[in-house]
């Protein structure tokens, strides 16, 4: 690789103190791809992808830009490698090529909506155990601390009522806004509190 090439010249520059890397990098061409995120709910990430790598897993909403820069004239492509758990991400202006001079991108915007209707998450859950959850005739089993949904996708009014239906072996969980009527501008998450 010649020394005088773009990415070359970026790493060299992120070795130089904070006020001078703009100055640097500037100097250098290339750039970085990013863009925004919006929708994503309280707890969950997205794991973006440009070109088939440089992966990067985004936790809140907001800016974002990949780490590795590209040079001048090189292509993007983003898209999506992993969905937050009960929602759907989609990426609009995530493709194109940088011009010339490689200015940087911050174009791309990830937009996330959910995608099933009953979520929530979980906690206290013991290693190596699991407790199942059940809606009318829906269930769901989730063996770890986090997120779950389930996967059916409810109409806008529908009653629900989520119960325990098996406890995990030594433990009792109990849910919290269990029982309503879904709508999607006002639905409460599911709490499974496990002791």
């Amino acid at each position: 690789m010649s020394l005088s090439t773009p990415s070359y010249c970026r790493r060299t520059c992120k070795l130089l103190s904070v006020a001078a890397v703009s100055a640097c990098l500037a100097a250098c061409g290339g750039g970085e791809i990013g863009g925004t995120v919006s929708g994503l709910g309280t707890g969950l990430s997205v794991t973006l992808l440009n070109n088939g790598s440089d992966a990067l897993t985004v936790s809140s909403n907001g800016n974002f830009a990949f780490a590795n820069l590209l040079n001048d004239n090189a292509s993007y492509a983003v898209t999506v490698q992993t969905q937050p758990v009960g929602q759907t991400c989609s990426v609009a202006n995530g493709s194109g090529t940088l011009d010339a001079e490689g200015t940087s991108i911050d174009t791309v915007r990830v937009t996330c909506s959910y995608s099933s209707s009953l979520r929530g998450t979980v906690t206290g859950l013991f290693s190596g155990v699991a407790v199942t959850l059940v809606n009318d005739r829906a269930q769901v089993a989730v063996a770890a601390d986090g997120p779950f949904t389930f996967a059916e996708v409810l109409a806008e009014g529908t009653a629900y009522s989520v119960r325990v239906l098996t406890q995990p072996s030594g433990q009792t969980c109990n849910v919290q806004n269990s029982t309503g009527n879904f709508f999607a501008a006002s639905f409460q998450e599911l709490v499974v509190t496990c002791n």
